[in-house]
């Protein structure tokens, strides 16, 4: 199906073509002496965005100072695409009127079919349009290489733009550990080591005769032991390597204070990057859930699209989180460090949406 719709869009693409070329340049030679202005600079910049979504062509971080250039050097290559249109469109036309008569039993332009002319004007007909069809082709390649040539970043600027995107994730990520470490510490500090000290408290009592807090200790005793489990899954979750990411997910959704509906279809095992990245995505926003939003249902869908791991959590509380919380801070930077792309809608009155895209290749 697909095959077959690509074609009436190849032609209509290159038609399309055609025309904006023709725009562009008058545009170019009205715009030539004013193309340093900021209106004729955007103007330029519509055109070339018009031209790259026409060529399902996209070149993040393009070079602007190219746009008037690409928009005069793709006019011949635009007519060029008019003129193999306009042939493809008499030879087919001529193709009908020539069936149309025959099957009538007519002539055309003198001719009554005879069994040698149907052929050969059959396999002249499959030859010129087979050469039409690789002149379509031809003008969009060239197009699309066209649009890179010009627009293409600088091969430089490209790389000191990287390295500027490396050096930002690089602090993001010590910022996360180093934020990670105290809330580790605090986890340990506030709660389970207080946990602990009435622990040992209880245990001398206990030893002085009140055998009747016994109880209570064994009670205290669990509790510290499932306050340092749940640090020990914060740090790292012991289940994701040995089970995979559906079973640690399903893991947050049993220890959630909220419902959480879990969906996790992988056609196989991502990378373990990928995978703690997603785990640490899904059980931060459904903490800050419960904790700040006021949320009774957490979703979280995770799926595979194309070469990218989707990681999306909705609830339904009250919206309006902070995008610049350490816990949501921490998650983008995460995400940033794989270059992934981490994004966050929280409309006051919810629902709040995060959404993580991991690649994977």
């Amino acid at each position: 199906m697909r095959s077959v719709l690509s074609g009436p869009r190849l032609v209509g693409a290159v038609a399309a073509g055609a025309v904006t070329a023709l725009v562009g340049l008058l545009f170019v030679l009205v715009a030539a002496p004013f193309a340093d202005r900021p209106a004729a600079r955007a103007v330029a910049a519509r055109l070339t965005r018009l031209e790259l979504w026409r060529l399902r062509l996209d070149l993040p971080g393009r070079n602007e100072e190219g746009e008037l250039r690409y928009l005069a050097a793709r006019t011949p290559v635009g007519v060029l695409g008019g003129i193999v249109v306009l042939l493809l469109v008499i030879g087919l036309g001529a193709a009908v009127m020539l069936a149309w008569s025959w099957g009538r039993g007519e002539a055309f332009d003198g001719m009554l079919p005879t069994v040698p002319l149907v052929a050969y004007m059959s396999l002249s007909g499959c030859v010129l349009l087979f050469l039409d069809v690789c002149g379509l082709m031809g003008v969009e390649a060239l197009e699309r290489r066209l649009a890179v040539r010009f627009l293409a970043p600088d091969p430089m600027e490209a790389l000191r733009r990287r390295i500027d995107e490396l050096t930002v994730s690089r602090a993001g990520v010590v910022a996360a550990v180093d934020a990670e470490r105290r809330r580790i510490e605090r986890d340990l500090h506030d709660g389970v080591q207080q946990r602990l000290v009435a622990l040992s408290m209880l245990a001398g009592r206990a030893r002085r005769g009140r055998p009747e807090l016994l109880e209570q200790l064994h009670e205290q005793a669990q509790q510290a032991l499932v306050e340092l489990r749940e640090v020990a899954w914060r740090v790292y979750p012991s289940g994701l390597d040995a089970d995979g990411l559906a079973e640690a997910l399903a893991g947050v959704a049993e220890r959630s204070p909220v419902a959480v509906k879990v969906t996790c279809e992988l056609p196989e095992r991502p990378p373990a990057a990928v995978e703690a990245a997603a785990y640490f995505v899904a059980s931060e926003a459904v903490t800050n859930a419960a904790k700040h939003a006021g949320a009774t249902l957490v979703t979280i869908d995770v799926r595979r699209q194309a070469t990218m791991v989707v990681v999306r959590v909705e609830d339904d509380g009250v919206g309006g989180a902070d995008a610049t919380g350490g816990g949501l801070t921490g998650l983008a930077q995460r995400v940033a460090a794989l270059d992934g792309r981490f994004t966050l809608t929280t409309p006051p009155g919810g629902p709040t949406v995060i959404e993580a895209e991991l690649p994977c290749a």
